[in-house]
């Protein structure tokens, strides 16, 4: 029987490590994907730590995966063997609970999560479901996908549905993982493009992405500086820190919103006195289905958008999980499986 290589973590806060199993075979409505490369994510410590509900190990972590399939299972004619294809967050749906019969498939109940309830992209083969599958670019290298499958899709896909248009001012908050893709594509979108970080050291960096304007939270109140600019239509908020978070509430314009795709588990605090008046609001955004990492794909390849990565084989992925965990990557850090 075939082996392939994969990086697992056996118990909860268990090592990743690295391991021979059987090549898996596809069943109906699987496909099965020979990875090329697969980006390490903040999301994979739910994989180390068992932090996520219901989780069983042994795992494989990742849910950035871009890769070619390399067979199928019964029953699928929609796609073919040698086709490039990624996988991100959403892995896959049910079709039968309350959100999926609305087509809400992102908010299923008995969602299919790469690296979490089931096996992800730490490993040369994975199965997917055909539901989870987004087409990818021949323009697109696989390591360069592999991260707009999860930072770039959040990003994309939040700032697409914000209701935001072109020339509105549209703030993003943080210039990291998501924040430095958030940065390219408000600015593609045409939104005039205000980057907020901390240090004036970063606002060369802001302006090299596409931000019009670039605002230092350590050095200016940022809520102020965005207000002498007429005020932030949408403030992405993409860098996990809530207490950022209150400091630019104050930034937003008349029916502004701050929109939050970056997860801090400690409160945002906000009066109803910042949001009655000037109709202001607070809301959350997910990533989305696999269509949407298609489009963010397609997009990203058209436009010239492109993560700034830091690369690791496979038989080092312990040493790249630590790296992105560090926070010192620059920006996403991504395992190159292929040779």
């Amino acid at each position: 029987m075939a082996k392939m290589r994969v990086v697992q973590v056996a118990e909860a806060n268990g090592p990743l490590t690295l391991v021979e199993r059987p090549v898996p075979e596809p069943r109906a409505g699987e496909v099965r994907i020979r990875i090329e490369a697969c980006g390490v994510c903040h999301s994979d410590v739910l994989a180390k730590t068992g932090s996520y509900p219901g989780m069983t190990y042994p795992i494989v972590p990742g849910h950035e995966v871009a890769g070619v399939i390399d067979a199928i299972g019964p029953g699928i004619s929609d796609w073919r063997v040698g086709q490039r294809v990624g996988v991100g967050w959403h892995g896959g749906h049910c079709n039968h609970c309350p959100a999926c019969r609305r087509g809400d498939f992102i908010s299923c109940a008995n969602h299919k999560i790469p690296g979490i309830n089931m096996d992800g992209g730490y490993a040369e083969y994975m199965i997917a479901p055909i539901e989870g599958l987004a087409s990818m670019p021949d323009d697109l290298k696989p390591q360069e996908a592999a991260p707009l499958l999860c930072a770039g899709i959040t990003t994309f896909n939040a700032l697409r549905n914000s209701g935001a248009r072109g020339g509105d001012t549209v703030a993003i908050l943080g210039i990291g993982g998501l924040g430095h893709l958030a940065v390219q594509f408000a600015a593609k979108f045409g939104f005039r493009t205000v980057a907020i970080a901390r240090g004036r050291d970063k606002g060369p960096l802001a302006r090299q992405l596409g931000a019009h304007h670039y605002i230092d939270s350590e050095g200016e109140d940022p809520a102020a500086a965005l207000q002498a600019l007429g005020g932030a239509r949408i403030i992405l908020a993409t860098a996990a820190n809530s207490a950022a978070m209150t400091k630019v509430l104050g930034g937003l314009a008349r029916d502004g919103q701050l929109l939050i795709v970056g997860a801090d588990a400690a409160p945002i605090q906000v009066s109803p006195f910042q949001l009655i008046p000037g109709r202001r609001s607070v809301a959350g955004w997910p990533s989305g289905t696999a269509v949407d990492s298609e489009d963010t794909l397609k997009f990203s390849a058209m436009a010239g958008v492109r993560p700034m990565i830091e690369t690791y084989p496979l038989e080092r992925a312990a040493e790249a999980y630590d790296r992105m965990m560090s926070g010192k990557a620059r920006f996403r850090v991504v395992l190159q499986v292929a040779k």
